[in-house]
């Protein structure tokens, strides 16, 4: 079989004939601790970036990818999930009743049809592998994306979409990449790359939470996937790896002689929304790229960036004692 130009063939592979992405997989069965105490009642995928929960950012981005079946991996004490998901008729209808028709609209607009959202729970925390493994009856013989609404990208393109048009060229498995400092290697999946074209990366194989002297590379792997049904087979077989979890890096990782593995640097910036910092910066970029909330908060920034200077807007408002020092990113 002929590489596509400029890579290299390492080894036979399948290249069955490009299917659709159809289906998508939301692990979102985690406890959320770094966010104690707001995560004690609240699942972490309902923190809100701005108005919108995470949660729904993904299935937005997944949507824009054209996936019709949406399948949650839940936990205990996700119900306000499944809630978000559904058709709040009482509210569409105290809304439309005041006149506030495009708030109402925001709020199914967004919504799978009937019928293309399906829950299910993983019974014990054993992993990002094995919460995909509890999805595998959902699947089928076909591939599917894998989306972790922590990672949260900010695109003129969502990320996702993005990878659907570079799958339909390559197939095999695929997975989000960008290059990290050397010293963060250990908090990530890492690829081993064999030749680059552009924004795709053939790789020889990945390895999950390498220490930095020991990495492959600097191209971590973030929370978007598309992979191959026979991935389950893998994760049947694959045995617990770092943090004594079933890791999907090691499942994938197996494939590479049946499937080629391409890692892609997408367009855009990815803000790791699993982390009290990334979760503040994604809220200041989201709302600086907004019309309506742009102005005031760039306005905001600068106050608390420079909380002695004289301005007309915030004369009255008294600076903060140890006021952080937010920069924010153009």
């Amino acid at each position: 079989m002929l590489a596509r130009p400029g890579f290299q063939v390492l080894a036979p592979r399948l290249r069955p004939a490009p299917q659709r992405i159809r289906k998508a997989i939301f692990p979102v069965g985690g406890l959320g601790t770094r966010f104690l105490p707001a995560t004690k009642a609240i699942p972490k995928e309902m923190l809100p970036v701005v108005d919108k929960p995470l949660i729904q950012y993904a299935v937005e981005e997944a949507k824009a990818a054209g996936v019709e079946e949406f399948i949650f991996v839940t936990s205990r004490g996700k119900n306000a999930i499944e809630d978000h998901l559904d058709q709040s008729q009482e509210l569409h209808a105290h809304l439309e009743a005041r006149g506030k028709i495009n708030e109402a609209a925001a709020l199914h607009s967004w919504l799978p049809e009937p019928g293309q959202a399906t829950f299910i729970r993983q019974p014990e925390p054993r992993g990002l592998g094995h919460a995909v493994w509890c999805a595998r009856s959902l699947i089928g013989n076909e591939p599917f994306a894998v989306l972790l609404p922590d990672d949260l990208i900010l695109a003129v393109t969502p990320c996702l979409r993005q990878m659907v048009r570079v799958h339909a060229e390559v197939g095999g498995n695929l997975v989000a990449v960008m290059p990290v400092p050397r010293a963060q290697v250990s908090r990530y999946g890492v690829i081993d790359p064999v030749m680059h074209q552009d924004r795709l990366v053939e790789a020889s194989g990945m390895v999950e939470k390498p220490a930095p002297e020991l990495a492959p590379s600097n191209l971590a792997v973030i929370g978007r996937y598309i992979l191959q049904p026979d991935i389950f087979q893998h994760l049947e077989a694959v045995e617990p790896g770092a943090g004594g979890e079933i890791q999907l890096t090691d499942a994938i990782a197996h494939m590479i002689s049946d499937h080629a593995l391409h890692g892609f640097q997408f367009d855009g910036r990815r803000f790791d929304c699993g982390d009290k910092l990334g979760f503040l910066e994604a809220n200041l970029a989201f709302a600086l790229g907004r019309t309506d909330l742009g102005p005031g908060t760039a306005a905001m920034i600068e106050r608390y960036a420079h909380p002695h200077a004289d301005t007309e807007e915030g004369a009255d408002i008294p600076p903060p004692s140890k006021p952080n020092r937010v920069r924010a990113r153009a």
